[in-house]
This record gives structure tokens, sequence and C-alpha cells, in this order.
């Protein structure tokens, strides 16, 4: 087990970096060539932070392993508002003033409500991928129609001017796009067969090493943006990331590897799996939509998210232990 937990280890580390490097150089390359500020970071930003699961994704089913794909997004999307979002509101509350945040929210709940439909079959076809993909072209669309539309005092569209490197030019913009990329298709590899291997050795499923151990490691991306982001008074950046980076993760991810490679979806996944995500999704919904009047995810309730999240993992863990 030594080898295999040291290779996820270094994937991640690999991935972490590498997406790091690939959102300065996309969001630098975007702003050389024009592109607005709000823009960038409502799209390339966007599907920055989802790199690591893309990556992962394309290399998992491309090697047939289309499970671990579909474990690490919908694990990534539960540890993005259970962990992320609830470390982040430990550390500092956060206030959600951004009107292009808030619309973004309803969204993301009804591409979860659409997921879950197209596995009722228990199975992702390529078929299915088509459709995510599609869903994802008019998504990025209605995003990017909401983002010509923000007014200039949307307080995300400051937070997204001073987060975007303005200091580097297009050939130190691609090499650092290029680099990132190189370095998370490496990490991935890296990570996936490390990750099957622990799977093999602990006795568990590729599904259950996907919603766990891969699922938080690649999320560490988005930890590490809405910690600093919310540190530095930029709420709405740490809860937009997350917005979109989980929209990404079911539309993209889940599209790219059914297209790669079709495969059964088992039963748990319904019953379980997608229900937890869809609670957390509802729970993001309450906390930010201004049903208490309060516009903010207070500490406590970054308390409650975080408890869920050990909650549910605890579960899983126990789970493992009695079919042991």
């Amino acid at each position: 087990m030594l080898y295999p937990t040291a290779a996820m280890t270094v994937g991640i580390v690999l991935l972490v970096w590498g997406a790091d490097r690939f959102v300065v150089g996309a969001g630098a390359t975007a702003r050389n060539l024009g592109v607005t500020p709000i823009m960038i970071g409502l799209t390339v930003v966007a599907f920055s932070t989802s790199a690591p699961e893309i990556f992962v994704a394309i290399v998992a089913a491309s090697q047939g392993n289309t499970e671990l794909a579909i474990g690490n997004a919908l694990g990534s999307n539960i540890a993005n508002i259970g962990l992320v979002l609830g470390a982040t509101a430990l550390v500092r509350p956060l206030v959600v003033r951004s009107d292009t945040v808030r619309r973004e929210i309803p969204v993301l709940l009804a591409v979860t409500l659409f997921t879950l439909t197209l596995f009722h079959d228990q199975a992702l076809s390529r078929l299915d991928g088509v459709i995510l993909m599609a869903g994802l072209v008019l998504v990025m669309s209605w995003i990017v129609g909401l983002g010509i539309r923000s007014p200039a005092s949307d307080p995300i569209l400051q937070e997204f001017e001073a987060e975007i490197r303005s200091d580097l030019n297009m050939a130190q913009a691609t090499t650092w796009l290029g680099v990132g990329l190189a370095i998370m298709l490496v990490g991935s590899i890296i990570l996936v067969s490390g990750a099957h291997e622990v799977a093999v050795g602990l006795g568990v499923s590729d599904m259950i090493i996907g919603l766990t151990m891969v699922a938080i490691g690649t999320s560490l991306p988005e930890l590490a943006v809405s910690i600093v982001s919310a540190i530095r008074g930029e709420y709405d950046l740490a809860i937009g990331n997350i917005i979109g980076s989980n929209i990404f993760n079911l539309l993209a991810v889940l599209g790219i590897a059914g297209i790669i490679h079709e495969t059964s979806v088992i039963r748990e996944v319904l019953l379980l799996h997608f229900p937890v995500m869809i609670g957390f999704t509802l729970a993001l919904f309450a906390m930010t939509y201004n049903f208490t009047g309060s516009e903010r995810i207070n500490r406590l309730e970054g308390v409650a998210l975080l408890t869920a999240f050990s909650g549910y993992h605890w579960f899983l863990y126990l789970q493992h232990q009695a079919g042991g």
C-alpha cells in the first residue's frame, strides 16, 4: 500500500500545482486577448478550477475506469460545498453580495437534478455524455449572457479584476498555460493509477475511492482559492468558484467520461451519493439565496456543513467495515 498511496499523494500535488499554473496562464491569456475580467471569471476560471477533475475523468475513462471518474465528479461536488465552503465559512463568514452569483445557484440545482434524471437507467452512456456536453454549451451561453448583462457595480466584477493577472505578456501566459496542462496530465495519470491500486488494496470499489480520497484531492484548488478569497474579503469569488466548478463537474466531467467509455452505474449511486450531493446543493441554495434575510454563510452554518461532510465519510467507512 505504501507505493500506491505515495503515487496518489504525488499525483494530487502535481494536480494542485498544475491547476494553479493553469488558472494563472488561462486567465492572463484571455485577458491579453481582450476578454473582460467578468467573462474570464465566469467561464475560464470556472473551467480551470474543474481542470483536475476533467483530467482525472479523461485518464480514468480512457483506461476503462469510468466508475472512478463518476465517483470523483460526485465526490468533488460534495467536498466543494461540505468541506471547502464549510472550512472557508469557519475561517471567515461569507457574505453574498453579487446578483450574478445568486442567479447561478438555481442553475446549479437544476443541473444537479437534470443529471440525476440521466442516471435513472443506472448507466452513463455515450448519448448521456453528449446530452451533458450539450447542456454545458447551453449553460455556459446563459452564463456569458449573464456576464454581459451584469452591472458595473456588481461586487464580483471588482473581485475578478483584482485576481486575474495583468502583469504577464502573451508568451509568459501561454507558457504557464502549457506547463499547467502538462503537469495536470502527468499528475492525473499517476493519481488514477495509485487510486486504483489503493482501492484494490483496501478492498473497496474505484467509485468509493473516487468519492473520497480522489475527490478531496482534486478539490484542494477550490479550497485554497476560496479561503484566500474570503480572507481578502472577496466573498462572492469564493462562492462563485464553487458554483462554477460544480456545474463543470456534472456537465463536463461526467459528459467527457460517458463519451469516452460507457459504464453501468451501481444502484447505491442513485440511492445514497446523488441524494447526499443534492442535499448539500439545497443547503447551499438555502444559505445563500436570502430566504433568512442574512445573505451570508456564517460560522455556525460552516460547522454544520463540515459536520455533515464528516458524517457522510464516516458512514462510508462504517459501511465498508460492515461489508468487510
